[in-house]
């Protein structure tokens, strides 16, 4: 049985227009699994919304995206030359971060698209700001869409740092008004649009566009089977002992979709470190809270959750649901892959 994505259509449709409407020049972020839609629906989507170009994380995603979107295809992550599913054609913007690179781009494809990626304080990829006035020499052959700032999830300002790299834009002296911004609130955009004025921000959005209102979106696995357990009853691949009477509950979904899978959030505030340190505690006896609520209550991985099944403990007490039942699912959606996606109208 599977895990199921549910979908309000029109909330949803009502939430990604607003969005396009917000920021002029919205630059749609499809990459990895589609953040849990996929990867075709939502190029068939940002077609829908008359976008004129989307992005992806990686070239084999370009392929899949260009079946449904017929605009332009921006790959974020930098084209390397040892990167052997890059591909060529006129619908593609390469990312560069490299001076090297952009020189042997430019031998393998006749006018390459492409987008100079500057350094930012995430210190991922990136040019120098020498490196960035280098490359205005070295653009013969070349069609400069714009520069990109890929800037850190931050809790404060990012206003300080975008307005010193955008003096490096300038001093550059580039061929282009365009630059591709990431992690910018509407706030920042709107100074930044009053400050630069000759400058064309185009934001890349990806979990606000898409996820933004989490509400319309709900996830939900079925029952597959119920097994009443007492006190030191053998369960599991692992031969494990349930630490009380209760209910062994077997629902769909495992590490094949993402469940038990799922990226750590990397909080920086005391409640996270409180909350990792008391899931360590948990691990450490050997009881996992799992994504799965049941009876009002997230439940524990019975043992760790298998390729298309989890197995849970219910405690005694707990409302058992019948098989065939759903349950709700908290996931963390860039992580996980459903079987089926419902949208209603």
């Amino acid at each position: 049985m599977p895990l199921t994505l549910y979908v309000d259509g029109n909330r949803w449709r009502t939430h990604l227009h607003a969005v396009r409407d917000a920021h002029p020049g919205i630059v749609p972020v499809l990459k990895g699994n589609g953040y849990g839609f996929g990867l075709e629906r939502l190029a068939r989507t940002a077609a829908w919304l008359g976008v004129d170009t989307v992005a992806v994380g990686e070239y084999p995603e370009v392929t899949q995206v260009a079946a449904a979107f017929r605009g332009s295809v921006m790959v974020l992550s930098p084209w390397r030359p040892f990167e052997t599913r890059a591909v060529f054609d006129s619908h593609v913007i390469h990312t560069v971060g490299r001076l090297s690179d952009l020189q042997e781009l430019r031998s393998r494809e006749a006018t390459p698209r492409v987008v100079l990626e500057r350094l930012t304080s995430m210190r991922r990829h990136g040019l120098s700001a020498r490196d960035l006035r280098a490359a205005a020499g070295q653009l013969d052959g070349v069609a400069l869409e714009g520069v990109a700032l890929h800037l850190p999830i931050s809790h404060g300002s990012h206003l300080a740092e975008v307005n010193r790299l955008m003096t490096d834009v300038i001093s550059a002296g580039l061929p282009t008004n365009g630059v591709y911004v990431t992690h910018l609130t509407d706030p920042e955009l709107d100074t930044l649009h009053q400050a630069f004025p000759d400058y064309d921000f185009r934001p890349r959005v990806g979990t606000a566009l898409w996820l933004g209102d989490r509400d319309a979106l709900s996830v939900r696995a079925t029952v597959l089977d119920a097994h009443p357990v007492e006190r030191g009853d053998v369960f599991g691949y692992r031969g494990r002992t349930a630490p009380a009477a209760g209910t062994i509950l077997i629902v769909s979904g495992g590490t094949a979709h993402g469940i038990g899978l799922e990226a750590p959030t990397g909080g920086a505030t005391l409640k996270d470190r409180a909350a990792r340190v008391a899931r360590g505690g948990l691990d450490a006896v050997g009881f996992v809270r799992s994504p799965y609520t049941i009876d009002g209550k997230q439940r524990i991985f019975a043992e760790p959750p298998h390729m298309q099944a989890s197995m849970l403990f219910l405690s005694g007490g707990a409302e058992v649901p019948q098989i065939g039942d759903e349950v709700d699912v908290r996931v963390r959606f860039t992580a996980t892959t459903f079987d089926e996606t419902v949208i209603t109208e």
